[in-house]
């Protein structure tokens, strides 16, 4: 861990160097940013399969772009991957990819704080998410890979904010995004009109089951709140 916060600590503004200062970079970010505007996976799987041989490794590099620059919807580049790699390959690349991107969002978090995280996510979504670290602690990892629609990346940079260890994190990480990664790579696979119905539906589902969850979480917490206050003092 220590050499991977050592590497952070170079690359990191290596990388917003290249990116903002010279005009290439800047507009690759401005041409990256657009694809997601849609919600449509069409123009990322376009842009990836444009780079013929290199296109994973661009796949790869804009899953860790989209994790930094919280909160790009994810779940579209998984689809992409998907329909350009088949359902098995493009489910371990969204993975990986994925784990790396939540990696390097903890390692900035632990490495500069508060304040530039904020600068990268918002200091309005992270304080939602803090929240929720409060009232769930570890199972917050879990319950927000089952929502598609938050970013999970503002979830990676409050983690490493708190006190919880990087294996931790980078475990309970890679067990909570696996299904969704295997459902949505598999359903990207065959996305179109009406498979692109049954897509959203399932993310629908997914949001239900992970909202259930949290509900009987905080009912359960309510109860053992008022039973502690009910009981009499020995």
């Amino acid at each position: 861990m220590k050499k991977f916060n050592r590497l952070l600590k170079v690359a990191i503004p290596a990388v917003i160097i290249i990116l903002f200062v010279l005009p290439s970079g800047r507009e690759w970010i401005f041409n990256v940013a657009g694809l997601f505007r849609s919600i449509d996976p069409g123009p990322v799987k376009e842009y990836i399969r444009s780079f013929g041989a290199l296109a994973v490794a661009v796949s790869f590099l804009l899953m860790v772009f989209q994790s930094v620059a919280a909160p790009l919807p994810a779940f579209l580049i998984t689809f992409a991957n998907a329909a350009v790699f088949g359902w098995a390959w493009g489910a371990l690349i969204s993975w990986s990819s994925a784990m790396a991107g939540a990696a390097v969002c903890f390692g900035i978090a632990r490495l500069y704080g508060r304040d530039v995280v904020i600068r990268f996510s918002g200091k309005t979504a992270l304080a939602s998410v803090e929240d929720f670290f409060e009232k769930h602690g570890g199972n917050t990892i879990l319950i927000a890979r089952l929502l598609p629609f938050i970013s999970f990346d503002i979830v990676s940079y409050a983690a490493g904010l708190t006190s919880m260890r990087f294996w931790a994190f980078f475990i309970a990480t890679g067990v909570g995004q696996l299904p969704a990664t295997l459902i949505y790579s598999y359903a990207g696979e065959m996305l179109g009109g009406g498979a692109r119905k049954f897509v959203f539906g399932l993310l629908l589902l997914f949001a239900l089951a992970a909202l259930i969850y949290l509900f009987r979480s905080i009912f359960a917490e309510k109860k053992d709140t008022d039973e502690a206050v009910a009981s009499p003092v020995e």
